[in-house]
Parts: structure tokens; C-alpha cells; sequence
């Protein structure tokens, strides 16, 4: 049976996971300290899922969230996330965040998630404060979001996101996917947290597509995928109720494992984030693809 959760239920679970909740520490002697003071702490709840696997994404939002805590004077600038072992979502994540610098204009942290003490996660931060100059990118066309008989169903985004390509459908001339979303209105903090969250959905299924017969709904039968590392990059400020484009481009399969990236645009085409990920893609042998 397909998991359906009502969409506010799962709205209201995905936004209490990014309320951290601040564990206080014990002063120390300096010994152990980062730079610039004692390590923080934070504890995060978890997304309730049918099974007992932690989403990366979650991670990668609570991630920033915790940077958002050590440092509300900056905004992440990019962050990237090395996944260790599978978290499980029956005990709570604990963010143990050393702030290695923080000057007037950039800051960096390093963060590790834990759970029962044993590292799942560990990611590498970057903040900067906002600062005036000039701005160019090279040209990309407005677009206009897909109308709503376009509209896209994945558990684990609660809110609205259009296609007019199916994920699921192999596309030998193309390894790209491109998925529009509208999320609800936040302030920064958030918003780039619920973005970091989203761009681990699909690369893995990206990557998928030149091949007959597999798609992502087979992970744990035709093969088995979990994300090892992932890194992204905002570029400018954004508001969450209007169109985001998250254009995936799947690079490259090969050893067990697989690569891709993509760009976050607005709807006037203006780039705000970019993003890159690698996974273990192993093929069970009985369901080895062709292209």
C-alpha cells in the first residue's frame, strides 16, 4: 500500500523538525573548545515515516537550522553534509555545532548529528552577512510554472510541486528532471532550510532515468541507494510562496556509485541556489539495467 499521508499532517511534522530545541552545557576549562567558545547543542525530532530510515533531507534542514542558531547574524552561504551511517527515526538527532569562525563578514561551523552517540552525519558550514555589489548571471528565460493538471505527488514535499515530466518513466536522450514547488511562507532562516531539505529528493531518481525498467520506486529491490555526500550552495535571498524551479541533471553512474547536481531558479529566472550530490547506487545483480 502507498503511503499517503494527509499533507498538513506531514506539513506540521516537517516543520516541528526544524524547531530545535537548545541542550544547555556545562562550562569548561577551555580544553575541547572550539576557537571562539564550547561546542553548542541541539536536539531535533524526527519525520514520521513508515519506515524506520531518517531522510536525508531532514538532516541536511536541521543542518542549517542549527547553524540558523549558533549564528543568526549571517545566512548560510553553503554547507556540505557527509552522511556516515543510516539514522534510524524512533530516537531523537543531537547537533553538536563548533563555531570555527565568525568574523565580520563570513563565519563557519562544523556540525555532527548523532544518535545514542554515534555519528550519522557530520557537515561542513559557511555564512556570510549580507553585503552590497554588483550582480550578473549569465541569461536563463523566465518560465512559467506547469498549470495544475501538472501536478506531482511526493510524500515527503507537502505542499505544491508540478511536472510535466514523469520521473518514473525512462528517458534515454535525457538525464534531466525538472520539478517546480511553492512552498508556505517563511522567513529566511527556514525557507533555506526546507530548500536544502528538498534538493536530496531526486537526484538519485534523476540519475535513474536512461535506464529500462528501474526507477527510484525500486530502491531496496532492483538495487539499493542511500546518499554519502551532498553540498549546497545559496546564491541569493528567496521567498517561499512563489515558483521555484529545481532543475536536476543526473551526471554520471559508474562504480556502485552515482553523481548529480542542480540549479534552483525563480520564476523570472534568476538563480538562487545551487546544489551537487553523490550516492551509493548498487545494482542487485538479478536487476542489472540496460540503457
Amino acid at each position: 500500500m502507498t503511503y499517503n499521508p494527509p499533507v498538513e499532517d506531514t506539513w506540521n511534522n516537517l516543520a516541528a523538525c526544524l524547531d530545535l530545541r537548545s541542550i544547555p552545557t556545562a562550562p569548561t576549562d577551555g580544553q575541547g573548545s572550539s576557537p571562539t567558545g564550547p561546542p553548542h547543542i541541539f536536539e531535533g525530532s524526527n519525520q514520521h515515516l513508515p519506515h524506520r530510515r531518517l531522510f536525508g533531507g531532514q538532516l541536511l534542514g536541521q543542518f542549517v537550522r542549527t547553524a540558523n542558531a549558533v549564528n543568526p547574524n549571517k545566512a548560510v552561504k553553503s554547507l556540505h553534509a557527509s552522511f556516515l551511517r543510516e539514522g534510524t527515526s524512533d530516537t531523537p538527532v543531537h547537533y553538536l555545532a563548533d563555531s570555527l569562525h565568525d568574523g565580520r563578514s563570513f563565519g563557519a561551523l562544523t556540525v555532527t548529528a548523532t544518535q545514542g552517540r554515534r555519528p550519522i552525519a557530520t557537515c561542513a558550514v559557511s555564512l556570510h552577512a549580507a553585503e552590497s555589489g554588483p550582480s550578473f548571471q549569465p541569461l536563463h528565460l523566465a518560465t512559467t510554472p506547469p498549470g495544475p493538471e501538472h501536478r506531482v505527488r511526493f510524500e515527503l514535499l507537502p505542499w505544491d510541486t508540478r511536472s510535466v515530466t514523469d520521473l518514473d518513466a525512462p528517458d534515454h536522450g535525457s538525464t534531466d528532471y525538472d520539478l517546480w514547488m511553492r512552498m508556505p511562507v517563511l522567513n529566511e532562516g527556514p525557507a533555506a532550510a526546507l530548500l536544502a531539505y528538498s534538493t536530496d529528493l531526486n537526484v538519485i531518481g534523476t540519475a535513474l532515468r536512461p535506464f529500462d525498467g528501474i526507477d527510484q520506486r525500486g530502491n531496496g529491490t532492483a538495487f539499493t541507494s542511500a546518499t554519502t555526500s551532498h553540498t549546497i550552495w545559496f546564491h541569493r535571498p528567496f521567498v517561499t510562496d512563489d515558483w521555484l524551479l529545481l532543475r536536476h541533471y543526473g551526471a554520471t553512474v559508474a562504480h556502485g556509485r552515482c553523481f548529480g547536481r542542480g540549479d534552483v531558479f525563480t520564476a523570472d529566472g534568476t538563480l538562487v541556489a545551487s546544489f551537487a550530490q553523490e550516492a551509493l547506487l548498487r545494482f542487485h545483480v538479478d536487476a542489472v539495467p540496460t540503457s
